[in-house]
């Protein structure tokens, strides 16, 4: 019984490990390659990875993030 749960546990740590290793994009979808890791990316269409074109007023809320955002602080 107890080599059947290290076998089974072994088995989900190496399937974890290699759906780990393969994910398609660890920083993010909306970030191109090179930008910064971490949870934000420079503000504009270039910093995506589709790289499509924004209206004025979609680049402009994109360049207002976080900063826009509420502190939650009441």
């Amino acid at each position: 019984m107890l080599l059947k749960l290290l076998a089974l546990g072994g088995l989900g740590y190496a399937g974890y490990r290699y759906y780990e290793k393969n994910k398609v994009d660890p920083n993010g979808v909306a970030f191109a390659d090179g930008q910064p890791k971490g949870q934000f990316r420079d503000a504009g269409a270039k910093a995506t990875t589709t790289n499509d074109s924004m209206s004025k007023t979609d680049e402009a809320l994109d360049e207002t993030y976080p900063a826009s955002d509420a502190t939650a602080k009441y």
